[in-house]
């Protein structure tokens, strides 16, 4: 997330209708919008490949994967991220008045940069744990191979479940396994 545009404060109503005129993508936590920076190439190809990982698996089931383009609603949280990828199972997800924004994603994956990794690792995870169905968080270096995957257990606790290089995520929520080489396929590192 960058640092705030001079913007008049939204509520998250005002501020879809005002998103969807945008040329840019913004996120809104609490009545202030920040400007979504942009990524690296390999930023970018680690979360086509998570994408593509995801769509192969969970094709002809009830889960979607969803890529950095769609919205995330938390409205416990007051905010709306544009996570890199997600899943949602949710029949909820797939009504009509669900196409701009989701809810109810089982599955969020970040793919951390330097200037998004504290955020991601800190508020913004607290924010998503808010998020009933979400069930498991990946985040993805894109300077070395490696993955933190945390997995909410019976008691409501995260739980970390780190993987290298050679090692397969077992994603639980929506039945998928990612190669960690996989997911660097193209990445020069």
């Amino acid at each position: 997330m960058a640092l705030p545009k001079t913007q008049p404060e939204f509520d998250v109503a005002a501020y879809m209708a005002w998103e969807d005129q945008q040329p840019e993508r913004h996120e809104y936590l609490a009545g202030e919008v920040f400007a979504m920076s942009g990524g690296t190439d390999a930023h970018y190809t680690i979360l086509g490949n998570a994408y593509a990982g995801l769509r192969a698996t969970l094709s002809g089931k009830p889960c979607r994967a969803f890529v950095s383009g769609m919205k995330l609603r938390i409205d416990r949280a007051d905010a709306v991220f544009y996570p890199d990828v997600f899943v949602t199972c949710d029949a909820r997800d797939r009504e009509p008045e669900a196409s701009l924004a989701k809810q109810h994603p089982a599955l969020i994956i970040e793919v951390l940069s330097d200037s998004t990794a504290a955020f991601d690792r800190g508020r913004k995870f607290e924010l998503y744990q808010q998020i009933d169905a979400l069930q498991e968080y990946l985040l993805i270096e894109q300077d070395r191979k490696h993955a933190d995957l945390f997995r909410k257990n019976s008691e409501g606790l995260w739980v970390l479940h780190p993987a290298g290089e050679g090692d397969i995520i077992r994603v639980e929520s929506v039945g998928v396994e990612l190669a960690l080489d996989g997911l660097y396929e193209d990445v020069e590192l």
